[in-house]
């Protein structure tokens, strides 16, 4: 009975601070603390969203294709990287600290140079989206590597087995909860990662038509966007959970 109303009280704990959020954004607008064109009503952000729905969902088709483009990429060169540190502890050591300078560079700061180098095409958008995505990916497959049984290393040594083979049944599986807790992580950056690249150069995209709409004044529609936007993230983070307890039944089994 305990874990049942703990159940409960979880589910109902998000949706509780939401209506928080919006019953104070409400009063702080309907008592105009806050100018109304700068801050509109909750009602008219939700009647923006509805009436400029069809507008963003083609929008979203392109900052999609680039967040998803960029992603697969980040995944992949972390998985790499990841990799190739993990077997070689010398280059672990020289590449460590660029990885993590290359997180201290702001995207708003390398973003205009990559325009200038790359155009405003997509190359741009993907390339900051991989800046964006792979460290928390690459650092969740690194501790996880680490993380290993030493007993299970030591049982396979044993039995004749080889780095890779060890690799294989022992250090990759203990990698795959932090692989996919940086994969969440990094859903989520994909999508603002493009938006931000696409406020600097592009065509077309929700950062394009945030900046349209900014410039018309027009921010019910602006807030409309932003809340598609987390929509979005939260979507493709639920979408990483399902896809880790696809490839993870045992957490599943263990749950229950």
């Amino acid at each position: 009975m305990t874990k049942k109303s703990q159940n409960i009280t979880s589910k109902i704990a998000p949706v509780t601070a939401l209506l928080a959020v919006a019953a104070v954004w409400w009063f702080i607008s309907g008592r105009e603390l806050v100018p109304r064109y700068m801050l509109p009503s909750p009602g008219e952000v939700a009647a923006a969203f509805v009436k400029n729905f069809a507008i963003m969902m083609k929008q979203a088709a392109v900052t999609l294709q680039e967040a998803g483009l960029g992603l697969l990429l980040g995944v992949i060169i972390a998985f790499a990287v990841a990799v190739v540190m993990d077997f070689v502890p010398f280059l672990r050591s020289a590449l460590y600290p660029i990885l993590v300078i290359t997180q201290t560079i702001p995207t708003v700061a390398i973003a205009p140079l990559l325009v200038l180098w790359m155009g405003f095409g997509m190359a741009p958008k993907v390339t900051v989206v991989v800046l964006t995505t792979f460290f928390p990916i690459a650092v969740g497959l690194l501790g996880g590597f680490e993380a290993a049984d030493r007993d299970q290393i030591d049982l396979v040594r044993t039995m004749g087995g080889k780095r890779w083979r060890i690799f294989r049944f022992v250090k990759l599986p203990a990698a795959l909860e932090p692989f996919f807790s940086g994969l969440r992580v990094s859903a989520s950056y994909a999508v603002v990662g493009a938006v931000v690249s696409e406020w600097l150069g592009g065509f077309n995209g929700l950062g394009v038509y945030m900046t349209r709409v900014q410039k018309a004044y027009a921010y019910d529609k602006m807030f409309a966007v932003i809340v598609f936007i987390s929509v979005i993230s939260i979507l493709l983070m639920g979408a990483v959970s399902l896809l880790q307890r696809v490839c993870m039944p045992w957490k599943r089994a263990k749950g229950a």
